[in-house]
């Protein structure tokens, strides 16, 4: 392989959330500035029996830089077949998913339940890398539980197998979101591993971002949910941490039209009656952060047509209830 995945800058990137990072979010994010966009989880087998959905959730779209796909699965010939499947529709990056923690997943022997059967997970990982011209990279979290942390040395076999890059989320899969991410302890993968080590978990400011690299040693960080109604964050961080240009973060009107456009490109992409509803949990972000009153709150996300929904969105984001980002 000769591309370096961490040829992408800044080192700040968005974490894959399902239901939530498709192509319309990731393309957001990039606009305002972000080093890699990874897309919400894929399952390889649903990938490669057609299941409707899974080929959108994959679809990467032209002009998107710096993007990555990322497949759970459990069995090595699915998980490498997918590998080769979302090369060809061109993903630059395919990452590797040890880290889900939901209970349908690693129910199904897949996610961190991988991490309960480390010589299991490499042939998994051995398996992909050799499908694949692409970076390889693995994200995970520390354990599957406090008995069980074993995301050092886990690392540290896939790094010899090829990986180019480890990903922790700062929690066991047992806590799944639950207290609060040790960055700390992400510091046992970064000195076990020459690739780049990226941390993640409860990162929502510049402030956490900087205290989050500092405890870790990590190379760079990934933000989720905290960039949920703020698609800027990723750019604001690169900026506080390390000078990247500011980006323009939208008040007011501004704010109205970029959302406004983010529904038009989800109703697009899903269509409008699957798009309308998907499209909820990203205009309640939206209003959380405006400070949208709690009767216009419910018009919107109750509204059945969709230019009722376009007209209460200029309604919901005016100025007045705009707060700090």
């Amino acid at each position: 392989m000769t591309a370096d995945p961490l040829k992408f800058t800044p080192p700040v990137l968005l974490a894959p959330m399902a239901g939530i990072t498709d192509l319309p979010y990731r393309s957001l994010v990039a606009r305002f500035g972000a080093g890699l966009v990874v897309s919400e989880m894929v399952a390889s087998q649903e990938l490669l029996s057609r299941r409707p959905g899974t080929r959108e959730k994959a679809e990467l779209g032209l002009g998107v830089v710096g993007t990555s796909v990322q497949l759970a699965g459990r069995e090595a010939e699915p998980m490498a077949e997918a590998a080769r499947m979302v090369e060809a529709m061109g993903a630059e990056i395919i990452d590797i998913n040890m880290g889900c923690p939901a209970k349908k997943v690693t129910q199904g022997a897949s996610g961190s339940a991988l991490m309960k059967t480390p010589d299991h997970a490499l042939r998994l990982i051995e398996a992909v890398v050799g499908a694949v011209n692409v970076p390889v990279t693995l994200k995970t979290r520390l354990g599957w539980d406090d008995n069980m942390l074993n995301a050092a040395p886990i690392a540290k076999r896939a790094v010899d197998a090829g990986v180019q890059m480890i990903t922790i989320h700062g929690r066991t899969r047992c806590q799944f979101y639950k207290g609060h991410a040790d960055w700390a302890a992400i510091r046992a993968v970064k000195e076990a591993v020459s690739v780049p080590v990226i941390a993640n978990g409860d990162i929502t400011s510049s402030q956490n971002a900087r205290q989050a690299l500092a405890l870790s040693g990590a190379d760079g960080v990934m933000i989720g949910r905290g960039a949920q109604g703020r698609p800027w964050l990723l750019a604001q961080i690169a900026h506080d941490l390390y000078g990247y240009p500011a980006p323009e973060v939208p008040t007011g009107a501004a704010f109205a039209d970029m959302v406004a456009e983010h529904f038009e490109a989800i109703l697009q992409f899903y269509g409008r009656d699957l798009g309308g509803r998907v499209a909820r949990k990203h205009l309640g972000w939206y209003m959380d952060h405006a400070g949208t009153p709690a009767d216009l709150r419910r018009a919107l996300l109750t509204a059945r047509e969709v230019d009722t929904t376009f007209a209460l969105i200029a309604a919901a984001m005016t100025p007045e209830h705009a707060v700090a980002a």
